[in-house]
C-alpha cells in the first residue's frame, strides 16, 4: 500500500529534504506540499502550493500522514487542521512553548500525533545509551555542546533538551548553567550547556563526563540533513496505521 503524504514548509532546508526521501521510495507519495512563499516552485516532480490553502489540501486530498518542519507557530495551525480532517501529524518543529506544546497534545486525543526533536536513528541510539553512562558514573562533571548552522532559531537545541532530560533523569542534577562568564566556579550538581551557531553546521551533540582522572565523550555528528528526512519519513508511514496518541521517535524505531 502506498501511503500518501502531505509535507510543510516545503521549500525549507528540512522540506525539500523530506519530498526528496518520499521521491526515491515506493511504499510513499507526496500528495501535496506548502510553503508560506507564494512563489511556486516544483521539486522532485511536486508542485508546492501556499500554506493557505493547507486546511482544503489536507481534507480533500486525503494525505495518511502530514510531516511538518517549519515554527512553533505554523506546527500548531496545521495540527490543527489535522485533527480536524482525521489526518496523522509527524513534526520535527522544535521552540515550542508551553501553552504550543499543549495544543500538539491536545490534538493527539484525536489523531496519531509524533513529535521528535531529531529524526536520526543513531541519535535515538545516544538517547538509549546516555542514561546508563550517567547512572555508571555518579559524581561526575557533564556538559553539554550542541553545534549547529547559524541559522536555527532555538538554543539549545531540541534535541539537546531531549539529551538534558535523559541526563537528569538518572543523575542527581539541580540546574543547567548555559555559559560561563567572568568568576564562575562549577557547581557539582549543574550540567553545563553551551550552544554554537556557526555556518551551514548540520548538527553536532557531544556529552563529556569527567571525573576520577578519566572522561567519557558521546558524540553524534550528522553530516547530511537527508537522515532526518529518512527518519521522519519512516514515521509517517509507521504513524498511517495508529490510533489517535502520542508518540515519540523510539516508537517507530522499535517496531
Amino acid at each position: 500500500m502506498t501511503v500518501r503524504l502531505g509535507v510543510t514548509g516545503a521549500t525549507g532546508r528540512m522540506g525539500r529534504e523530506v519530498i526528496a526521501a518520499a521521491a526515491g521510495r515506493e511504499d510513499c507519495e507526496v500528495a501535496f506540499a506548502v510553503n508560506r512563499d507564494p512563489d511556486s516552485e516544483t521539486i522532485e516532480g511536486v508542485d508546492i502550493e501556499p500554506a493557505a490553502e493547507f486546511d482544503s489540501l489536507v481534507a480533500d486530498r486525503e494525505p495518511a500522514a502530514v510531516i511538518d518542519f517549519t515554527g512553533p507557530e505554523s506546527a500548531v495551525d496545521y495540527v490543527r487542521a489535522c485533527a480536524d480532517a482525521g489526518v496523522a501529524f509527524v513534526t520535527g518543529t522544535t521552540g515550542f512553548d508551553d501553552d504550543q506544546y499543549e495544543a500538539l497534545e491536545d490534538a493527539s486525543e484525536e489523531i496519531p500525533v509524533l513529535h521528535a526533536p531529531n529524526f536520526a536513528r543513531g541519535v535515538q541510539a545516544l538517547l538509549n545509551v546516555v542514561g546508563e553512562a550517567v547512572r555508571n558514573l555518579q559524581g561526575y562533571d557533564v556538559e553539554l555542546v550542541e553545534t549547529h548552522h547559524n541559522a536555527k532559531r532555538d538554543a539549545p537545541s531540541g534535541t539537546a533538551n531531549r539529551l538534558l532530560e535523559e541526563i537528569e533523569a538518572n543523575g542527581d542534577f539541580t540546574e543547567r548553567t548555559h555559559g560561563r562568564e567572568g568568576e564562575a566556579p562549577r557547581d557539582e550538581a549543574e550540567i553545563g550547556v553551551h550552544a554554537l551557531r556557526a555556518g551551514n553546521i548540520t548538527g553536532e551533540h557531544e556529552i563529556v563526563l569527567a571525573d576520577n582522572h578519566e572522561e567519557v565523550r558521546l558524540t553524534h555528528r550528522a553530516e547530511d540533513r537527508g537522515v532526518f528526512a529518512a527518519g521522519a519519513v519512516d514515521a509517517a508511514v509507521w504513524i498511517a496505521g495508529q490510533k489517535a496518541g502520542w508518540y515519540d521517535f523510539a516508537d517507530v524505531i522499535g517496531e
